[in-house]
């Protein structure tokens, strides 16, 4: 990738530029947790966006995108925004660079991806990290690796329309090969664990579905949580969040809230200690612990949280019974992948299995895709 586009770019502007880069996610385990305050445990990926950038020495920004195969130019001042939606996240990293009181002048740019689309590996993220970092080291801004992460979500919210967590630009930035990310979402606090799973494939299996109803279910899954936080915290005052709380104390409040708030609730606060868990795991090197945990995930977010969806509770079965080690959706959920941690020895009949059952029963086959924990953000040297 990085010759075909220093070469376009060569093309383009007449010179060779700098090369940067970052990583797409994925999230072992610590589903649903990060609005309700709680770890999450994400890596950087060996998936991601990189591109070739230089200084032109204009107000002007002049992009090109490798995978649309289509170029804009743009000013830096609010009103310069670009109609593309995919310039839109470059735009927004400049002005909240320039928000923050960072420099960033005139640039010229060529990028492009590999991070599947649509398949929850965050791609809109690894695009933010890519330029919030580029811009960062061009222009000797200093901004330090935390507000480089924040850069890229307040770019989602205020020039996306997408009012993400943090998780996925932290994970983005702050990726290193060989380590997942416990990362603290009230605190920010983090620690790097090693993932180093000798003897041991990390595969995503992309069912190819989404259902229509995903953003309005996540809402609704959100008011519960606020709602069993809010009933805990009368007797609790300092519960802010359900990741505070302890399961005996929603048991206390069981008769005051509606079923489904209880069901969703507990799922969260058994969720918080499973990633605790997975990393004490982890640290013994014991990866059928891990997968045993993630299996208990797939479980709570399917009967609990309900979150999944038949195709994704498919796979999740036909991984158990083939024994893979571990196997959960990963995601929001209701369409998306399953996260999986396979053996090698079990992975090409898995593999096999999982396209050939999975397309009698539903019709397509799904999509495949092996992921190694990588770094994120950096500068790419000749």
């Amino acid at each position: 990738m990085q010759t075909k586009l220093q070469e376009k770019f060569k093309a383009l502007f007449g010179k060779e530029g700098r090369v940067f880069a970052s990583a797409g996610r994925i999230n072992l385990i610590g589903e649903h947790t990060d609005y309700n305050g709680g770890y999450v445990f994400p890596g950087a990926i060996d998936k991601g966006i990189m591109t070739v950038i230089l200084p032109n020495g204009t107000s002007k920004v002049r992009l090109f995108s490798m995978d649309y195969n289509e170029s804009t130019e743009f000013g830096l001042e609010e009103a310069d925004a670009p109609s593309q939606a995919w310039a839109r996240y470059v735009f927004g990293v400049c002005r909240e660079t320039i928000k923050r009181g960072g420099k960033v002048e005139g640039f010229d740019a060529v990028f492009a991806g590999d991070v599947p689309l649509g398949a929850g590996l965050s791609s809109s993220a690894a695009l933010e990290s890519t330029f919030a970092f580029a811009l960062n080291e061009l222009f000797g801004n200093g901004i330090d690796k935390f507000e480089l992460a924040k850069i890229g979500q307040s770019t989602e919210h205020n020039y996306c329309g997408v009012k993400c967590g943090i998780m996925d630009q932290f994970a983005s930035v702050f990726g290193k090969a060989g380590s997942l990310i416990r990362l603290n979402c009230k605190t920010l606090e983090y620690k790097y664990f090693p993932f180093k799973p000798e003897g041991y494939k990390v595969v995503l299996i992309d069912s190819c579905v989404k259902h229509e109803l995903a953003s309005s279910a996540y809402n609704k899954r959100r008011e519960s949580c606020e709602r069993a936080a809010a009933a805990i915290r009368k007797n609790h005052p300092d519960v802010e969040f359900l990741s505070d709380a302890k399961r005996v104390w929603l048991d206390e409040v069981r008769a005051e809230i509606p079923e489904e708030d209880f069901l969703r609730a507990e799922y969260v606060i058994g969720e918080v200690q499973r990633v605790l868990d997975v990393c004490d795991a982890l640290e013994r090197g014991d990866y059928e612990t891990v997968g045993e945990l993630m299996y208990q995930t797939h479980f709570g977010l399917s009967r609990l949280y309900e979150v999944s969806c038949e195709e994704l509770d498919f796979l999740n079965k036909l991984a158990r019974k083939m024994d893979v080690t571990g196997s959960r959706v990963m995601g929001g959920g209701f369409g998306g992948c399953t996260i999986n941690l396979v053996k090698e020895e079990l992975y090409d009949a898995f593999i096999k299995a999982a396209k050939e059952q999975f397309a009698a029963k539903f019709g397509h086959e799904p999509k495949i895709y092996n992921v190694v924990i990588s770094d994120g953000a950096r500068e790419i040297c000749r």
